[in-house]
C-alpha cells in the first residue's frame, strides 16, 4: 500500500464523516429547537418518494443483450429508468418554477 492508497482511504473516511455530520447535525438542531419544522422536510421527502414511485411504475424493464453482459436484469433496468424519469420530472418542475418566477417579476 503506497501513499496514494492511504490518501484515498483517508479521503473516503473524511467524506463519510462529513456526510453523516451534514445529515445528523441539522436533525439534532431541529429536534432541540423546533420539532415541527421536521414536518416540512418530511413532506418534501415524501413528495419526492411519491414522484419516484410513480416514475418507477412508468419505467420499462427491457434489457438489451449489451446490458445483459454487464449483469443488468429487469429489476435494475426498471430502477434506473425510474430514477431517470424522476430526474426529468424534477428538472422540468424546476425549469417551470424558474420561468414562472421570472415572468411574475416582469409583470409586477
Amino acid at each position: 500500500m503506497d501513499f496514494i492508497d492511504i490518501g484515498i482511504k483517508f479521503t473516503y473516511v473524511l467524506l463519510a464523516i462529513t456526510t453523516v455530520t451534514a445529515i445528523v447535525m441539522p436533525l439534532i438542531q431541529a429536534l432541540s429547537n423546533d420539532p415541527k419544522s421536521l414536518l416540512k422536510s418530511g413532506a418534501g421527502l415524501g413528495g419526492i418518494l411519491l414522484i419516484y414511485f410513480i416514475a418507477y411504475l412508468l419505467a420499462g424493464n427491457e434489457v438489451t443483450a449489451k446490458y445483459a453482459e454487464f449483469g443488468v436484469d429487469s429489476a435494475t433496468s426498471q430502477m434506473v429508468g425510474g430514477i431517470l424519469i424522476t430526474m426529468y420530472i424534477l428538472m422540468f418542475t424546476a425549469l417551470l418554477g424558474i420561468l414562472y418566477s421570472e415572468a411574475s417579476k416582469m409583470f409586477t
